[in-house]
């Protein structure tokens, strides 16, 4: 068997050979790709950039603030319908809770049909209610019934 040979190279740092004990070889250790200068080259860099981040984002914010808000509500109305569909789902799947919300339901139904769509009266209360509430929330004037 023969070892492999060893050739120096000629660069700023030397190698060091390093004997492998279990096959008995001797390897090389490369030198390092990149001097210490590089490195504190590129620290420079990153602490500017890290000085600098905090005016880059309040400016940031500033220039985009009601987008970032309308975007963040639009998120958090996801997040909230997301939490209430699981409560549901959880509740759902407790013995005698569907069953209950279900009558609760129907309930609610048999009286909204009672209260307000049986008699001719009453539908043009229902009426001038929903149109009451439609101006308000549009803001326009609501005609005199």
């Amino acid at each position: 068997m023969q070892e492999p040979e060893f050739t120096e190279t000629k660069s700023k740092e030397a190698t060091v050979p390093e004997i492998n004990s279990q096959t008995g070889t001797i390897t090389k250790l490369q030198p390092p790709a990149q001097s210490q200068d590089e490195w504190l080259k590129y620290g420079e860099q990153i602490s500017g950039f890290l000085a600098t981040l905090p005016e880059y984002v309040g400016n940031f914010f500033n220039q985009y603030k009601q987008p970032l808000v309308s975007v963040g509500l639009i998120l958090g109305a996801i997040v909230a319908v997301k939490v209430l569909l699981a409560v549901l789902d959880s509740l759902n799947d407790i013995p005698l809770i569907a069953p209950t919300f279900e009558l609760i339901g129907i309930g609610y139904s048999a009286w909204f049909v009672y209260r307000y769509l049986l008699k001719a009266s009453t539908r043009r209360e229902l009426t001038n209610e929903i149109t009451t509430l439609k101006s308000q929330v549009v803001g326009k004037q609501a005609p005199d019934a």
